[in-house]
């Protein structure tokens, strides 16, 4: 199993605090937004005698609400397309093990989120990387460089929309363009779309779910990890109007048994989040990557994409390993006792070589942090060159 590039520094960043040094945290995607307390409410005054297995798809209320939760954002989603899963990760590894057998390839645009290795590496499926590039802001690679690399090996192209961890949002046309290709090939499209509040713009999220026509091909990863701040609940789902694919998905979903029932009545009740919740958070995330990218651009040598969704972005940088500079930060490095925590972009990369001066930073942070932590990654640039 591949490491996590996000998660490998930590003990550095351990190190660096035992030392009393403070560390912004840039690496992860932990929003410091609060969960809605709709959510937490729902759990504190459940009143439960037998913590029981639920149904292996989940709980039928549940399923319900969410089929109408997406029937109201405009997804004609049933309650017999959806499975819960324990997070979009195992919906992933749900989509990848019912739709691939052992060396089956998948495409998948690159950079994308490092877990879409483990996932594979997991299913004993092979990550067949097509290169986006920082200077088109990472918009979909060309149709013909998809099609160059289909094989009778390839079973799916999987996007995430919007992305982690470029921020970019496939337009209406992009998609199109993917699902005439999937269908041309008969492949799966496996859209993760677990970023879908978060655009920026007025730019419009346009679903997998949404293209007709598509209904046998198209499966969604879904999750309530950012959308509602729970990253911890361990609650996702997959959602596909293919019935072959759902029998094949709910073996796998018997076979670990069930999602967690504390964590299915919390996300349950958090349907209930009023659009206020969404409006400000929105608001803030948008602040917040206007800062980013503001403060970004003021440093000498720095290229950067602006995101239009999710909440990262692809910074490049005047270092020529992004992965020692970011070690170096941590174990090296302090700005009046103060250091930031990066993630290097090498990791969402599965072509040797690729992103070795780039890193993913995530804007989860308030403005004034990330006001800071660039300006000790300005001063950290010019300390770090002229060692």
């Amino acid at each position: 199993m591949p490491e996590s590039p996000i998660r490998k520094l930590v003990p550095y960043s351990e190190i660096a605090k035992k030392k009393g040094h403070k560390v912004y945290h840039l690496n992860i995607g932990q929003p410091d937004i609060k969960t809605p307390e709709v959510a937490m409410n729902a759990v504190k005054n459940f009143d439960i005698k037998v913590l029981e297995y639920s149904h292996s798809a989940g709980f039928e209320s549940y399923r319900t609400k969410l089929s109408q939760f997406y029937k109201n954002q405009g997804l004609p989603i049933n309650v017999e397309d959806i499975i819960i899963t324990t997070g979009g990760s195992e919906a992933l590894l749900f989509a990848m093990g019912s739709t691939m057998d052992q060396g089956d390839e998948i495409i998948i645009p690159e950079p994308f989120y490092a877990n879409y290795n483990g996932f594979s590496t997991a299913s004993g499926v092979k990550v067949v990387p097509v290169i986006s590039t920082i200077d088109t802001g990472f918009a979909l690679p060309p149709i013909a460089d998809f099609e160059k690399l289909i094989t009778p090996k390839t079973k799916a192209i999987l996007i995430c929309n919007p992305g982690n961890p470029t921020g970019y949002l496939y337009s209406k046309e992009e998609m199109m363009q993917l699902a005439d290709l999937v269908k041309k090939h008969d492949l799966f499209l496996i859209a993760d779309e677990v970023y879908r509040e978060f655009t920026y713009d007025g730019d419009i999220h346009y679903s997998v779910m949404n293209i007709p026509g598509l209904e046998e091909n198209a499966i969604m990863i879904d999750s309530v990890s950012k959308r509602y701040s729970m990253c911890g609940a361990r609650i996702g789902c997959i959602v596909s109007k293919n019935k072959e694919l759902m029998a094949t998905a709910m073996k796998f979903a018997q076979a670990r048994l069930s999602p967690p029932t504390f964590a299915q009545i919390a996300s349950e009740a958090a349907l209930d989040t009023p659009q206020s919740y969404f409006d400000e958070v929105i608001t803030e995330y948008k602040d917040r990557r206007d800062t980013l990218i503001a403060e970004l651009n003021k440093i000498e040598g720095v290229k950067v994409a602006t995101p239009k969704g999710a909440f990262y972005c692809i910074a490049e940088l005047p270092v020529e390993n992004a992965d020692d500079f970011a070690q170096w930060l941590l174990e090296s490095y302090d700005y009046n006792g103060e250091t930031v925590m990066v993630a290097p972009a090498a990791g969402f990369y599965s072509t040797p070589g690729a992103g070795l001066n780039q890193v993913r930073i995530a804007y989860v942070l308030k403005k004034e942090d990330l006001i800071s932590a660039v300006h000790i990654l300005k001063e950290a640039i010019v300390a770090y060159n002229s060692k």
